[in-house]
């Protein structure tokens, strides 16, 4: 049998090449976009452990019933990456983690001591059009209470989120938290006589209205006239506060939270909010938005075939979260993993060189040896470009003295040292 023959260079060559880009949507995290990534979860974890919330995780598949029962259509139908698999199931990539902390939780309600506090960054898909502070896939701090029916959860919740903003450099002045109650808009809903099947639709409309050119045109054709929606949009309008939101007001400024402003176009587009409701905005004229946001949702679990058990949290995406550093300037300097790179001079210092670094480590002291062969100045040109901070050549000589030149690439400043001084020097130095 003939062998096929092998493709010829020119073939190869106009061969098409595969692309370098990503999937549309979604990102590529570089060593110093990770570095701003971890930056943001390590705020957001530490926050919620302060306030004694405990993490979870779950998978990104989950049944497609499970938000085709618990969110919303739109999302189900226009929103998702649902496939069927080998088993001839229908699946989704999760839109969003509060209906999977809901079926966890109704899966064990009687083994969880309750109220439960949990807390996850996961990983989360939808199918839309890519926009600014919007992508098809982001990572998602949702933090939620079960199991306290009162105000005190709803200012928790609304508190760490304030908290997370806080921690990472914002001033009050940076941020509104916009608050309201999904039961004033059922009020609304019945005053302006507007239809149960419909509400729904129109909770969303409401939720989009800042979007929307044709809002009024839209919303006039859900309600069924002009006349309705302009009765809703009066009532909207025309409520100021409640007893409820008021009350809510006193117990976060009791917690150090005085930037909360009552604003009962607040609606949120998901359909398992029963109470209060709230968006954190950003007030920089560069980057006016929500950022994120949250509620009470005390009916979610009972869609299990469960108690009723009240329930409230929030959402907060690594997209929104990271415009807003970048808007108000608190982005961090990026920082490399390695505080020390070991430069080896002669390959015949590479087994010594490998030692010391080994030695370091067990110190603690992150360190990278340069095994590029280079020359001394082009390794230290890398460390440079990396923004290492210390390097320290080794050679025959250091080798053989057992004492080694510390150089601070900031300052230019040296220091000779030996071995088991090295460690004490840099963490004093780093601070």
């Amino acid at each position: 049998m003939q062998k096929p023959s092998k493709p010829s260079a020119i073939d190869q060559s106009q061969r098409a090449r595969l692309s370098t880009d990503p999937y549309k949507g979604v990102r590529d995290f570089y060593p110093e976009d990770q570095f701003i990534q971890r930056y943001l979860f390590e705020h957001m974890e530490r926050v919620c452990e302060l306030f004694g919330y405990e993490e979870y995780n779950a998978s990104v598949l989950e049944p497609a019933e499970l938000y085709r029962s618990k969110t919303s259509a739109e999302i189900v139908n226009d929103q998702t990456y649902t496939f069927t698999d080998r088993g001839d199931r229908e699946v989704t990539l999760r839109p969003e983690m509060t209906p999977t902390f809901a079926r966890m939780v109704a899966a064990r309600s009687r083994e969880i001591p309750l109220p439960a506090r949990w807390y996850t960054i996961a990983n989360v898909f939808r199918y839309e059009r890519p926009q600014k502070g919007r992508l098809r896939e982001h990572w998602q701090l949702n933090a939620d209470i079960v199991g306290v029916a009162g105000i005190e959860a709803d200012a928790e919740i609304i508190a760490m989120a304030h908290a997370i903003m806080r921690s990472m450099g914002a001033e009050e002045r940076d941020f509104e938290i916009r608050v309201s109650d999904r039961r004033i808009l059922d009020a609304m809903y019945d005053s302006a006589g507007i239809d149960i099947d419909t509400r729904s639709d129109v909770t969303r409309l409401l939720d989009r209205r800042a979007k929307l050119e044709d809002f009024d045109t839209q919303l006039a054709a859900v309600v069924g006239g002009t006349e309705k929606a302009q009765a809703l949009i009066s009532e909207i309008e025309r409520t100021t506060s409640t007893a409820y939101l008021e009350e809510l007001r006193v117990a976060l400024e009791h917690m150090g939270v005085t930037n909360m402003i009552v604003d009962t176009k607040i609606t949120r587009g998901f359909d398992y909010y029963t109470g209060m409701v709230f968006e954190v905005f950003d007030t920089s004229p560069e980057n006016r938005r929500s950022l994120f946001g949250g509620g009470r949702y005390d009916n979610l679990l009972t869609l299990f075939g469960g108690d009723s058990i009240p329930a409230v949290g929030f959402g907060m995406g690594d997209v929104t979260a990271r415009d807003f550093l970048e808007a108000h300037n608190l982005l961090p300097a990026y920082a490399p993993a390695s505080e020390l790179m070991i430069c080896i001079v002669e390959p015949e210092a590479t087994s010594h060189a490998t030692r010391l670094a080994q030695d370091l480590r067990r110190e603690d002291v992150t360190v990278a040896v340069n095994y590029s062969g280079k020359r001394l100045g082009d390794q230290i040109r890398q460390a440079e470009k990396m923004k290492v901070p210390f390097v320290i050549a080794v050679g025959a000589k250091e080798r053989d003295s057992g004492r080694y030149t510390i150089k601070n690439l900031a300052t230019g400043n040296e220091t000779v040292l030996t071995a088991d001084r090295i460690s004490e020097h840099l963490f004093s130095s780093l601070g």
